[in-house]
């Protein structure tokens, strides 16, 4: 179970990145009900350091946390920002021993002078991916990504796709009513579909994001059990079915059919984690009419099967409840 929390900073570090880090995982809402961590924000001798906007930022701490913390977490830095050698040891013991390494913006590239991008599906903000690529060969970049998960490593592109990968973790970690929960607390959208793989999902559209289908697409949600047609959808907002595809796409940045699968996916993790309902009734409420669909899109869009992804959350549950 995730329950401590270290944040390195050096001169050049991005006051949103880490604001975002300390509003997820360093703001105590144990009241509300939701999970609490041990937060600490390390330096090297624990130095001031100075911010990209010019104000000094004082840590509670040294590097000693970052040899416990269940995540270790680096956000933005200039991207000219270079660690030195006790940063890199400390970031390579913690990837040995287990802990998840967690870099927001451009914080991946002090993650890659490390060394733990070499081999890895990886990301940062658009801006930076192709130099990210070019200084390390080997790392695998993904430049369409709002955050990719690899094993223990975790990263995410700019500014607010470090709330999205943060609320995965929580969802990985936790669940995902309490990763919910925690986005309304904070009043972001649980999820955005951002054109990722195995671990993106897909949003419920907000009013600003889709000013004209939000009605058709509230609609939808209500009826994901139900087979129901792109003309029809298109019908119901009143527009002939090519329009329709093109508006859809031009509002929620995707298809009908994958905003509609990514949808009932999220359905499905929910009843496979919630629920002791078979493969098939969860595939039947989902939408999916039957198991072999569930199957097949879950698989390629979470990563595992629905029976193991359920086993999954259970032995969670189990070591950490």
């Amino acid at each position: 179970m995730l329950r401590s929390v270290a944040v390195l900073v050096l001169d050049g570090v991005a006051p949103f990145e880490l604001g975002v880090l300390a509003e997820v995982f360093g703001t105590d809402r144990t009241a509300d009900g939701l999970p609490g961590y041990r937060f600490d924000v390390c330096s090297p001798q624990r130095a001031t350091v100075r911010t990209s906007v010019g104000f000094q930022l004082l840590p509670n701490a040294d590097l000693g946390p970052i040899e416990e913390a269940d995540l270790v977490a680096v956000p933005a830095h200039d991207p000219t920002t270079t660690a030195c050698p006790e940063v890199h040891d400390a970031l390579r013991r913690a990837a040995d021993r287990g802990a998840y390494l967690f870099s927001v913006c451009a914080g991946a590239y002090l993650l890659g002078e490390a060394g733990l991008l070499d081999g890895r599906e990886c990301t940062t903000h658009w801006r930076h991916v192709d130099e990210l690529q070019r200084r390390h060969p080997s790392a695998r970049v993904r430049c369409n990504s709002l955050y990719v998960q690899d094993d223990r490593l975790l990263t995410s592109a700019g500014t607010a796709a470090g709330i999205d990968a943060c609320l995965h973790l929580v969802r990985q970690e936790h669940g995902s009513a309490t990763a919910t929960r925690l986005a309304r607390r904070m009043v972001v959208p649980p999820h955005r579909d951002g054109g990722q793989s195995q671990y993106v999902e897909a949003p419920i559209p907000k009013a600003p994001e889709a000013p004209t289908l939000e009605p058709v697409l509230e609609w939808l949600m209500g009826r994901l059990d139900q087979q129901i047609t792109v003309d029809e959808l298109a019908d119901r907002a009143g527009m002939a079915p090519r329009t329709f595809a093109r508006r859809f796409r031009a509002e929620t940045g995707t298809t009908p059919h994958e905003w509609l699968t990514n949808q009932r996916i999220l359905v499905a993790r929910r009843l496979l984690e919630e629920t002791g309902l078979t493969v098939e009734a969860v595939a039947d409420r989902a939408g999916f009419g039957d198991a072999a669909a569930l199957r097949h899109h879950f698989t390629r869009r979470v990563g595992a099967t629905p029976h193991a992804y359920r086993t999954m959350f259970r032995d969670r549950d189990r070591i950490h409840g």
